[in-house]
């Protein structure tokens, strides 16, 4: 009998890690498929996610990303961009005030650019963004991330009620190399499975690069 509940307690067991696996394999297959996706189908806004600034010059990964806003501006994707994200404390300069600097001084017009000044991680920054959409009778928005971030944004903006899908950068420290796109994937796929568990968020530490 107890050699019959080892063998059942064993097979439960393996049966749990092979699910476990699926899922996880799964979930990573489907970070690295939509970050493939570039849609640049017009939309009411497009959306910039923020990332690390310097007294508000962006990083080399945030300045990634709003380069590729700016081309989708001036694509006529929309005529409205949203930069987002708060300050770490003793910051100056918030990631969206930051974000949105750099494109009018890239030639944006200031009042085609709306900067949401608070999120301190993705979950917060879109719940922001979607406040501030609706509130002007917005609906759509294409995502402006990093590639393997894709997904995941994605997924939030839809649950906060946007109709969005994703135009990522291609370029910057999140593409550069195997490794940081490796990277980018396994922390993507770590944080999207923890959301769609817990609906929380969880932004972990970028380490390809800044």
């Amino acid at each position: 009998m107890g050699a019959a509940v080892l063998r059942w307690g064993g097979r439960l067991l393996a049966g749990a890690v092979l699910v476990g696996l699926v899922l996880v394999l799964g979930t990573g297959v489907r970070v690295w498929q939509v970050a493939r996706i570039e849609d640049y189908t017009p939309a009411d806004a497009i959306v910039v996610l923020g990332a690390a600034q310097y007294s508000g010059t962006p990083s080399s990964v945030f300045e990634a990303r709003l380069y590729q806003a700016e081309k989708l501006y001036e694509q006529g994707v929309s005529d409205l961009v949203i930069t987002v994200g708060g300050k770490q404390e003793g910051d100056l300069y918030t990631e969206a005030a930051s974000g949105k600097m750099y494109l009018t001084d890239a030639g944006v017009p200031e009042d085609a650019v709306l900067a949401v000044e608070t999120g301190s991680d993705t979950l917060r920054s879109i719940e922001a963004v979607a406040v501030a959409m609706r509130e002007r009778g917005l609906e759509s928005a294409v995502l402006v991330s990093d590639p393997w971030h894709s997904l995941r944004t994605r997924t939030m903006a839809r649950d906060a009620g946007l109709d969005a899908w994703t135009a990522p950068t291609r370029t910057g420290p999140a593409v550069y190399t195997r490794e940081s796109q490796a990277h980018g994937i396994a922390r993507e796929t770590a944080a999207l499975l923890w959301y769609q568990l817990t609906h929380f968020s969880a932004d972990f530490t970028y380490t390809a690069g800044q």
